[in-house]
């Protein structure tokens, strides 16, 4: 059981982290909880990152080569649509969110899920912004433990990338052809 003092403290803790959370929120729900859990949780995932490449005593680069930032956007941007909006990974975010309907070429409209912490995490799940975050932490750790295996996926996924911008030129051509 704690003190007065700490009572006291923690009742000014939380009526101030309320009066925050109702200024900030301007009359609508915000899940700012959630997006602070969200935040420590990556937090803790990249500094197990950091601890790994650590341990595995490989040297940082001084810099980033200019192909590898490439890669790692490329294929970084492919991964993250892949998780938070293709159809085939839909079985992940159900549990954390509502199918609303398409949303373009073989991808989904999604809307995350209210209450317990399914909200946070149907947001971070249907939003590419969102996993490609977590998508550069986790390339950039696979090139520093792993870094053949990791640029040949790289290399799949920026291959995967193009195939696709091809296939939507092509559809567009078509579309225009045959009106």
């Amino acid at each position: 059981m704690g003190t007065a003092a700490e009572s006291g403290l923690a009742g000014r803790l939380h009526g101030f982290l309320r009066g925050t959370k109702q200024a900030y929120s301007a009359g609508h729900e915000r899940p700012l909880g959630g997006y602070l859990t969200a935040m420590a949780g990556f937090g803790a995932y990249t500094a197990a990152w950091a601890t790994a490449v650590r341990l595995s005593g490989r040297r940082l680069p001084e810099r980033p080569a200019p192909a590898d930032l490439a890669l790692t956007a490329v294929s970084a941007f492919r991964l993250s649509r892949l998780l938070s909006k293709a159809a085939v990974t839909s079985p992940l975010r159900a549990p954390f969110t509502r199918y609303v309907g398409p949303q373009g070429p073989a991808e989904l409209h999604e809307e995350a899920r209210t209450g317990g912490g399914r909200d946070t995490v149907g947001e971070l799940m249907t939003c590419p912004f969102c996993t490609g975050v977590w998508m550069v932490s986790t390339l950039t750790a696979g090139q520093l433990l792993w870094p053949r295996a990791t640029r040949t996926a790289m290399g799949a996924l920026t291959a995967l990338t193009g195939a696709d911008a091809l296939q939507l030129t092509w559809s567009a051509l078509v579309d225009r052809t045959t009106r």
